[in-house]
């Protein structure tokens, strides 16, 4: 239903193949490769693994020093890890960096028919990919869109384990209250689709099957969190425009919860796809956050 919207109003409608489309992993970073490298973890390419039956997609790429944490890329809703390729390449010059397909997505297995994946399901998903590609490592999570919602429901659970995040526009907590704030209900024409859209998808009626649920931001203690949020998105519905901006901004402001340690910055220039529209902004702050979290060990 909303696909066409979509391609403008990524942020909202969350589902966002559209968008993101022509971001295609090169052979190094994305092939289905049956004979990388492997030595544990320390695999080269796309290799599949088995999470509890279920087969995930998973790429990594990169060499560096035990001590330096593990770099996870989570991708928007509708999305494979192709989509963060270009940043995984340019991180993995300097750090170990791995990426993967959420259940529903690019090459991973699809949920269960007729099944509602949870924030629960999807970290015992992730948990379980750290356990296998990290080890004993610390992670530094970096989420955009919907990867970034996960990324954030995540942290707080785990700071044993991550010790670093960066959230790339991350789709807000209370997206659902906030649409019907925002956009009413005698809303008529695009504003419409961008409204049921959004709550559709946040039912479950997206790639994932996963519900996106409204909740309050918990703390992860003092790690270090950058969160860039876009400087314009919402154009294309311009009655309710402003007013989306404006919601979209409060949403990021929520995400400063996270941490005591939490900045917020506006990507000068970008829509939704910071990290195509700015890479140069995306690398230096996920970099910032990964050596910092390497110098407090």
């Amino acid at each position: 239903m909303f696909r066409t919207f979509a391609k403008a109003i990524a942020a909202i409608a969350v589902v966002c193949t559209v968008a993101g489309a022509g971001l295609v992993l090169n052979e190094e970073y994305g092939k289905d490769d049956s004979d990388a490298k492997d030595a544990g973890a320390s695999f080269t390419g796309t290799k599949k693994i088995d999470v509890d039956g279920r087969t995930v997609n998973v790429s990594c790429s990169g060499q560096s020093d035990a001590d330096r944490p593990l770099l996870m890329l989570m991708a928007g809703g509708g999305e494979g890890l192709d989509n963060m390729a270009a940043l995984q390449k340019s991180l993995s010059k300097t750090d170990r960096v791995c990426s993967y397909d959420r259940l529903g997505e690019g090459k991973s297995d699809k949920p269960a028919p007729g099944t509602l994946q949870t924030v629960n399901d999807t970290s015992v998903l992730l948990t379980k990919l750290l356990d296998h590609l990290a080890g004993d490592r610390p992670v530094v999570l970096a989420g955009h869109s919907l990867g970034g919602y996960i990324a954030a429901r995540y942290t707080p659970d785990h700071t044993d384990r991550v010790k670093g995040l960066v959230l790339l526009d991350a789709t807000v907590p209370h997206l659902t209250r906030d649409m019907n704030r925002t956009i009413p209900a005698d809303a008529t024409g695009g504003a419409t689709q961008v409204r049921d859209g959004a709550i559709a998808g946040n039912e479950g009626q997206n790639p994932e099957q996963f519900v996106i649920a409204d909740g309050p931001v918990h703390s992860a203690g003092d790690i270090p969190v950058e969160i860039l949020k876009h400087e314009s998105q919402y154009a294309a519905v311009p009655e309710y425009g402003p007013a989306l901006e404006k919601m979209w901004a409060k949403g990021q402001q929520e995400w400063q919860q996270l941490s005591t340690d939490a900045q917020l910055t506006t990507a000068k220039g970008s829509g939704h796809y910071i990290h195509t529209d700015r890479p140069d902004l995306a690398l230096k702050t996920v970099q910032s956050v990964t050596s910092r979290v390497a110098d407090a060990r």
